[in-house]
């Protein structure tokens, strides 16, 4: 049964400028004081968001050329206070043909393994990408995302190698010593559909994420940052790049490679990510545009949800959780997210005009699924800057499991916070119609 549609809250209101914030003005908290989570609505606090289409000058904007401008300004903010700036020096990594598999999941497709080895400053990773393609004499599309636990927990088929790198401990004593046995392999198959992907005409490219930068914070000694490191310099300033900045690197990394695989179609790449690797997804899509489609999945805080609403997971909660995930800067929010100069929908319209969806779960009340439904679409305005279709005149939420699928998707379906078949018909759904209007 479909559920009434939830109507939004009237006192949610645009700010009148953005000059509205100076960061020496923030309301610095205490790191003792407490964190409360709210899953009220009626708690919610009045608050404004900060313009779209206004510029920090306070000049409106009507036009597309306008709007690069202001595309500018807002990256430089989220770059500068939020997820960290990304180092400009390019490391081309030494490429490596690790497998390459003819015949796999009954003749459905092929497969490859890939290792980018990046090396500078006495410091080298590696990141072992997965290539799965359909059968196809053209080249393919695909989607691309990061996994949580090794590209072997994706599907049980035993030509993917299991990963040999670090590993957070699971539940299920499948991962030993933090590192993954023969039992994690296709321990997160539910996430991944490979048949489903493969016969819809789409290829899936994926990596461990750890190999980028393991999730755990050690002042960031281990992973992609000391790649950059120079000058005795042992760990990003506070307005640089975290872990999620790290892992958006990454995703671009593998798109440049992608690029050179002729049997990719890399100009009609799906960027998909899920909680924290969602809000990397939108992270690496808001800085390069050369993927196609980015997709946010239960991304919540720090993602596609609106900071501002401060219901369910909350700015400082997250920084006080995960301190590695965002910039220093970020940590001067906590318990102050009405100084926020910025908000996740300015995130989601740095996408435009590429087509962005975002997806909520009714169980994952952690993610706030109003205020990712909130962000998208209040990001809108932009999209229909360049004649393109958005939800900016919905007033209700869409009833769960009951999609729409304009420029920017939405939809919100039954259950937790997870990567469900239902996701992915939609997103397949979603490229079909973006690439081929089908």
């Amino acid at each position: 049964m479909k559920t009434q549609r939830n109507h939004l809250l009237s006192w949610i209101r645009p700010a009148s400028a953005l000059a509205a914030v100076s960061l020496m003005a923030l309301n610095l908290s205490s790191p003792a004081q407490e964190i409360v989570i709210n899953y009220d609505e009626s708690k919610i606090q009045p608050y404004e968001l900060p313009e779209l289409l206004v510029t920090a000058n306070g000049r409106s904007i009507d036009s597309v050329e306008e709007w690069e401008k202001r595309r500018g300004e807002i990256l430089e903010m989220f770059a500068n206070q939020m997820y960290g700036r990304t180092p400009n020096q390019v490391i081309k990594p030494e490429i490596k043909i690790l497998k390459e598999v003819g015949d796999v999941l009954n003749g459905l497709g092929s497969m490859k393994e890939v290792r980018l080895t990046f090396e500078n400053a006495g410091h080298t990773i590696d990141i072992d990408v997965l290539i799965i393609l359909p059968e196809s004499n053209t080249p393919v599309p695909c989607f691309l995302g990061l996994n949580f636990g090794g590209n072997h927990t994706i599907h049980p088929m035993k030509e993917i190698t299991l990963s040999q790198s670090w590993m957070r401990p699971s539940r299920d004593e499948s991962v030993v010593n933090n590192r993954a046995t023969e039992a994690s392999r296709g321990r997160s198959s539910g996430r991944w559909p490979v048949e489903m992907i493969l016969k819809n005409g789409y290829g899936l490219v994926t990596a461990y994420y750890g190999d980028i930068d393991p999730d755990f914070h050690d002042e960031f000694k281990n992973g992609v940052h000391p790649l950059f490191y120079e000058n005795g310099k042992d760990k990003p300033e506070s307005n640089e790049w975290g872990s999620i900045g790290g892992w958006a690197w990454g995703l671009s990394r593998i798109q440049d490679y992608l690029e050179s695989d002729c049997a990719v179609d890399s100009s009609r790449i799906a960027l998909l990510g899920h909680s924290r690797l969602g809000k990397t997804s939108l992270w690496a899509g808001a800085q390069d545009e050369r993927f196609a489609i980015v997709i946010s999945n239960n991304s919540g805080c720090g993602g596609a949800a609106l900071n501002k609403r401060v219901i369910g997971e909350n700015v400082v909660r997250i920084n006080t959780s995960f301190p590695h995930w965002f910039c220093g800067n970020f940590k001067k929010y906590n318990h102050a997210e009405d100084s926020l100069p910025f908000d996740q929908h300015q995130l989601l319209a740095l996408m435009a005009p590429r087509p962005v969806y975002v997806a909520s779960a009714e169980e994952d009340r952690w993610a706030d699924p109003k205020g990712e439904f909130l962000a998208a679409r209040e990001a809108g305005p932009v999209y229909e800057l360049y004649g393109l279709s958005s939800i900016s005149s919905e007033t209700q939420m869409p009833d769960v499991n009951d999609p729409i699928h304009t420029t920017v998707g939405y939809h919100i379906r039954t259950g937790r916070h997870n990567v469900t078949e239902y996701d992915w018909k939609q997103y397949i759904h979603f490229a079909n119609q973006q690439f081929w209007g089908k």
